[in-house]
């Protein structure tokens, strides 16, 4: 059964408190999942008990600036390193020296990072949605270059204030948009850039209301229990957290630019329909050429962003497979 508590981690990094979730037996090999944006803990919660049951440690916090976990009012709080630091105080506090680390989204890009910051400490690695991405330049830059003055989201979360205000305006509202905007159902092909909104008056909520009409009520994966579980931890949060670690990609990039790719047994699940890599099959491809002990791919069908939560049978017959190839 799992249990929730709350962990301190080193005061290293600012003795940080995370909400936690654990469940399976303490012999078990430890397999931490690490969320993405906007979710939290309650992102995984189909695939805890079954991981558990199969044998594993699960461990699973809401992660700094989630939920009710610390949530610094500093940009410079939410760098991968700190984030990182987070998570393996969780393996000391469980007494492990190293995990399988799991993380959709945002957490995959903390992943990757991790890997390469502190490889001694990651067993394997199975990221979901977000494959390896060696920026070839600083983040902001490369957007600015590929974006111009069109509307991109990343660049419009760098500047502190606006997006905060956009988002907490109606939590609810924001919510029930952004997890329908990254569902199946919403599918639609890459825009053309030169086609999107100006920078300039457009806010993040637009880009899912402009494209294609948003259904009434909610996406039938997502019960209105859970959605209200969102809305009561991002009530509880605000976004300055969340959207911080966006504001750090530039500084991310400074810690790893040059560091080796990850070492260790790595693979990657996706859904066949998430807007991050539907039509980009080559950028899921090029991880047989940038990881040196890539395990392979496994594509969810019928599944968005929110790979985990809208299939979460096939998801979790695919991350147990997985897990056992890189563990």
């Amino acid at each position: 059964m799992a249990t929730r508590r709350r962990v301190r981690t080193s005061d290293e990094f600012g003795g940080i408190e995370l909400d936690l979730i654990e469940a399976g037996p303490t012999d078990g090999p430890v397999v931490v999942l690490s969320h993405g944006f906007p979710e939290s803990s309650h992102s995984w919660r189909h695939q805890i008990e079954p991981l558990a049951e199969a044998g594993w440690r699960v461990v699973v916090p809401d992660q700094r600036g989630y939920a009710r976990s610390s949530a610094p009012r500093d940009v410079d709080a939410y760098r991968s390193d700190r984030l990182g630091g987070d998570l393996l105080a969780l393996l000391d506090d469980v007494g492990a020296d190293d995990a399988v680390f799991v993380g959709h989204d945002w957490g995959a890009l903390l992943v990757w990072d991790l890997a390469r910051l502190q490889p001694q400490r990651v067993r394997g690695v199975v990221n979901v949605s977000v494959p390896y991405t060696p920026w070839p330049m600083r983040p902001t830059e490369l957007f600015r270059e590929m974006w111009g003055d069109r509307f991109f989201y990343m660049t419009y979360f760098q500047e502190v204030g606006p997006a905060e205000t956009e988002l907490e305006a109606d939590i609810a509202d924001t919510m029930r948009l952004v997890l329908w905007g990254g569902s199946a159902a919403m599918h639609a092909p890459p825009p053309d850039p030169a086609k999107l909104p100006p920078a300039e008056g457009t806010g993040f909520l637009d880009a899912f209301t402009q494209r294609r009409a948003v259904p009434d009520g909610l996406p039938k994966w997502l019960p209105s229990d859970d959605f209200n579980v969102y809305v009561d931890q991002f009530t509880a949060s605000g976004f300055f957290g969340p959207v911080s670690w966006y504001r750090n990609l530039d500084n991310d990039w400074e810690l790893t630019n040059g560091l080796p790719a990850p070492p260790m047994p790595t693979a990657f699940i996706g859904g066949d329909l998430d807007v991050v890599i539907a039509g980009r099959p080559e950028y899921v491809a090029s991880m047989h050429d940038l990881l040196p002990d890539f395990r392979g791919t496994t594509m969810v069908k019928q599944a968005g962003h929110w790979t985990q939560q809208e299939q979460p049978e096939a998801f979790n017959d695919a991350l147990i497979a997985a897990l056992s190839a890189v563990n």
